[in-house]
């Protein structure tokens, strides 16, 4: 890690509040999409609240766009597989899932 991003990591975790501090200390990597989800709703919650320091809400602002793009891929993801899984008959192309509930 460089010097400017371990200062800006500093930075972040310094004036973040002691819940928002344990949170960042989960990499949202590593979140299942239901964590991922809860975590962006609850961020979502307290930005919407405007009750927050600047510092904050601009440090949870990342961490919700982070936790927006991981729940995008996972759901990604899992649409590939249902796809993938689903069976073809006569060898049919599959059809998006919207269109098939029409």
């Amino acid at each position: 890690m460089c010097h400017s991003q371990t200062s800006t990591l500093s930075y972040e975790v310094l004036y973040m509040s002691p819940k928002a501090k344990s949170k960042a200390a989960n990499p949202v990597e590593s979140l299942s999409f239901e964590q991922a989800y809860k975590e962006l709703e609850s961020i979502v919650r307290k930005l919407e609240g405007g009750q927050l320091p600047l510092d904050e809400a601009l440090a949870l602002f990342e961490r919700g766009q982070a936790l927006a793009a991981r729940c995008g891929s996972l759901l990604e993801a899992a649409e590939l597989k249902v796809q993938q899984l689903r069976p073809q008959v006569g060898g049919v192309a599959l059809e998006d899932f919207e269109a098939s509930e029409a």
